[in-house]
């Protein structure tokens, strides 16, 4: 299981009490906006390496296409890999760990983490 599986049942499994037919929803968004704006992040790095290398690689119309194209295959990834027996393995895995759950506000937090050092970054291009 990876840290994204992991993320996904906290998030699940907290609004199942509250929310029983919008967790999924909840948790499947969470996990793809926390793997896009990583992307985005990904992308200002290395969009701002290389401007210092004066390497003209991309245009920006190109590259934000490429980064729409991109979350859009990360979302539909996620909805296929979250709806069906994947769900139904990550809940048995996690039933029998019993292991404590993680913190909900820093899970919540964590994206916009990610995007703050996206747009520090993105100011150096």
């Amino acid at each position: 299981m990876t840290v994204f599986d992991q993320f996904y049942y906290s998030i699940f499994s907290f609004y199942k009490k509250r929310y029983k037919q919008k967790a999924n929803t909840l948790a499947l968004m969470y996990v793809s906006v926390l793997q896009i704006s990583l992307v985005f992040l990904l992308g200002c790095f290395f969009a701002a390496f290389f401007n210092q290398l004066h390497a003209d690689t991309m245009s920006s119309t190109s590259a934000w296409t490429l980064f729409i194209i991109g979350s859009i295959g990360i979302h539909f990834k996620n909805w296929i890999q979250y709806t069906g027996k994947r769900r139904m393995m990550i809940n048995a895995k996690m039933i029998k760990k019993k292991k404590p759950q993680t913190n909900i506000w820093l899970l919540w937090v964590l994206p916009f983490v990610v995007l703050g050092l996206a747009y520090v970054v993105f100011q150096a291009v």
